[in-house]
């Protein structure tokens, strides 16, 4: 195989105006200042790949290299990341009233959430154009993400998180040797200090959240999972916990591109944007009827993740959302950790609180009507739970060492608290 058919990317797309980039230099927002997807000669996809072929390749998500942006493949910068499991969940969608409830668990990716997909396509991309460094604000996770990908790549990493962001996102970083700083004020006071700082560092590119177009590519896979997984057919409804909303936007991407290519036939499935109470702008624009979202005010959640006042791509999500028939749903911190432990209890999983968000959320949707019952549906889980140790508060009893342990059980070893917050 030739460099130039390991890619069938074509050029870059403004969001909103359908304005043409040149996808072979370092690019960020269009000229509007929306983010810029990824296009793909996808007739010559559908003529040159078969689903077969990709089915026999290596299980990560390289297996759809053709609908990725790196042209060569030694510029791939890789730890393994991509076809994570699509696991049934019986014994929770029975109590929730869905019988056909799965979750697709990316908290088994490298670095423990879904931000390593974003990260490896889009370091690698920006490794192959030339870029020295790569900056970035986050909440936590990316940031983590981006700096290990960076680190393998050999690139140098510029962060700034909240000082409340977890801790062990930020022990990621520093283990990566990213340069990190701590912003006292939300997500978008620390966007301002990147944005001021790459623009006096040469070599250095803006990979926040849609500031450049390949992170989306990252995240997409996940939606060609999802199909591949379930035999080339899509799920009734996909629930997704929605913060800067990259993924949301990336799965329907990827459910287009799979359309367009004759892989995909039928309803697309309804997406769902879940949201918190303390932090719900892109559902407070769905129930609106509005294009955009307002900047939510005072915002806050344990789910730290979810806790993106304004995303840059709103308008995206949006359209997802109503293009598919779905709908936007916030659910408060208590009914997102009481999710958490049932799920726990019920499947022996340990989800992140953004996961269960969407779990709460399917609760929700049920009792609501809006989910009969009877659908496939999936559940992104977007990261492991032990990530988030301080979303369980521990109450348990130390023994003396010549006690025993009562013939009962007198203990509850998981309050589904988290400490100061609830109860």
């Amino acid at each position: 195989m030739s460099a130039n058919d390991f890619s069938a990317l074509s050029h870059l797309e403004c969001s909103r105006t359908g304005a043409t980039y040149n996808a072979d230099t370092v690019q960020g927002t269009s000229t509007v200042g929306v983010p810029l997807l990824a296009r793909y000669d996808l007739e010559r996809v559908a003529t040159t790949v078969t689903r077969e072929e990709i089915a026999r390749r290596a299980p990560n998500l390289w297996r759809y290299h053709e609908l990725l942006p790196v042209r060569a493949k030694h510029n791939i910068v890789c730890l393994g990341e991509g076809m994570t499991p699509l696991l049934e969940l019986p014994n929770y969608g029975a109590q929730l009233g869905v019988s056909d409830l799965r979750m697709k668990d990316e908290g088994l990716i490298p670095t423990g959430t879904f931000k390593a997909r974003g990260a490896a396509v889009g370091v690698s991309r920006a490794a192959e154009l030339g870029v020295s460094g790569i900056a970035m604000s986050t909440n936590g996770n990316a940031g983590a993400a981006w700096s290990l990908y960076a680190a393998r790549a050999g690139l140098r990493s510029l962060i700034t998180m909240p000082v409340h962001a977890p801790e062990i996102a930020q022990a990621e970083c520093v283990v990566a040797g990213a340069e990190l700083y701590l912003v006292d004020g939300l997500i978008g006071d620390a966007s301002a200090l990147i944005a001021a700082a790459v623009a006096e560092r040469e070599g250095y590119q803006n990979v926040s959240t849609l500031k450049e177009p390949y992170r989306i590519e990252g995240k997409k896979t996940m939606g060609y999972e999802i199909v591949e997984q379930l035999g080339w057919r899509t799920p009734d409804v996909v629930l997704y916990p929605t913060g800067g909303g990259v993924g949301i936007i990336g799965i329907y991407k990827a459910l287009l591109e799979l359309r367009e290519l004759g892989w995909l036939s039928g309803e697309l499935p309804r997406l769902v944007a879940v949201q918190t109470t303390g932090c719900a702008p892109i559902v407070e624009a769905f129930e609106r009827g509005a294009a955009e979202s307002v900047a939510a005010v005072n915002a806050h959640t344990v789910a730290s993740g979810l806790n993106v006042p304004k995303a840059l791509g709103d308008f995206l999500v949006l359209d997802a959302v109503r293009q598919t028939g779905g709908t936007s749903i916030a659910v408060t911190d208590q009914e997102l950790l009481a999710a958490q432990q049932q799920l726990a209890r019920s499947e022996g999983i340990f989800v992140c609180p953004e996961g269960a968000a969407c779990f709460a959320a399917v609760n929700t949707l049920r009792s609501a009507g809006w989910l009969r019952g009877d659908e496939t549906v999936v559940v992104l889980n977007t990261g492991t739970g032990m990530k988030y140790p301080d979303t369980v508060t521990i109450k348990v009893p130390t023994l003396p060492r010549a006690g025993h342990i009562p013939p009962k059980p007198g203990c509850t070893f998981f309050s589904g608290k988290r400490t100061g917050e609830v109860g």
